[in-house]
């Protein structure tokens, strides 16, 4: 059964429902003179996102458009499957991503060194979006989609080809994963750093920028709607700064992965005890595996800061 959540007259929350979890990846809604996504989703869940589409009262063939903050599958993979049954949707994207909506190859091949052979399992089977419906959209860049204007900001860190969609009127700011992850309810701000493009001082930069904008509310894909927007900024960079001195550990002690595995873990639950939040829900773990962390910050620690070979 589709879940979706109305979060304004015009803008609806779709949970896709991913790998059988509520409130792991949310695709928004926006209805108006231009309906339009907010993200895709994985191609894997797009028959869930088409029955959101219809279960707010918009027939799937009546979208136009689909922004997403950047091209990780679980936020863009259902682009193309979406181009290929909705023939005059658009897709708007920062222009590093832009090409890999065209040609998904290097992305997937990306992917796939992270999740093996499980890809399709976990994300279906990812199609190009024809290049003439692939737009490549600037920082600053306003979009018109539903009734709303979005404007663009650039705001790397998690992702080098990374947006986040800012409306003005409402002060409704659509991050991706610039604002971290979040599950409803909890106050516990998680930050995704998989590898290849985690920059902490990028993404210092982009919540500091995010800041700046004095959002009224932070709508989050992992997940939803958040209102205490100024509190949860401050956390995140508090847990990024936290991930960097780790960073540093690591490449001074050359730790190995089971190694940079407990120790993370150990200090998830300290950071989790500090907040009282609870044991993160299957949906945490579902859209930001604890492996794909511990990759991000050994590649960091061996790219950036030159590790010391992680001992026998």
């Amino acid at each position: 059964m589709v879940r979706i959540q109305w979060l304004a007259d015009d803008l609806a929350l779709i949970d896709t429902e991913y790998q059988g979890s509520p409130n792991s990846i949310g695709v928004y809604l926006l209805l108006g003179d231009r309906p339009a996504l907010i993200e895709t989703g994985p191609a894997s869940t797009v028959e869930e996102v088409l029955a959101g589409v219809r279960a707010a009262g918009l027939p799937p063939e009546e979208l136009q458009a689909a922004a997403v903050t950047h091209i990780h599958l679980d936020h863009a993979g259902a682009a193309g499957s979406l181009a290929q049954r909705i023939p005059h949707l658009h897709v708007y994207v920062h222009p590093i991503g832009a090409p890999h909506l065209a040609d998904p190859t290097r992305l997937l091949a990306s992917a796939r060194r992270l999740y093996g052979d499980e890809l399709e399992t976990l994300f279906g089977q990812t199609v190009p979006v024809p290049s003439e419906r692939v737009h490549a959209v600037q920082d600053g860049t306003v979009l018109e989609l539903g009734r709303r204007r979005l404007r663009l900001m650039e705001t790397p860190g998690h992702a080098s080809h990374h947006h986040a969609y800012l409306d003005e009127a409402s002060g409704d700011l659509f991050t991706g994963d610039a604002a971290g992850v979040v599950m409803p309810g909890s106050r516990y701000v998680s930050p995704p750093v998989p590898p290849p493009d985690l920059d902490f001082t990028a993404w210092r930069q982009s919540i500091a920028r995010m800041r700046a904008a004095r959002p009224r509310r932070l709508l989050l894909t992992h997940f939803g709607p958040h209102q205490w927007a100024e509190d949860l900024l401050i956390q995140l960079q508090e847990r990024l700064d936290a991930r960097e001195r780790f960073a540093a550990e690591i490449a001074a002690h050359g730790w190995d992965e089971a190694e940079v595995t407990a120790r993370l873990s150990t200090l998830v639950a300290a950071e989790m005890a500090a907040v009282q939040a609870q044991a993160p829900a299957r949906g945490f773990e579902a859209v930001m595996p604890a492996r794909n962390n511990v990759l991000g910050l050994l590649h960091y620690a061996n790219r950036r800061l030159g590790a010391v070979h992680p001992r026998a």
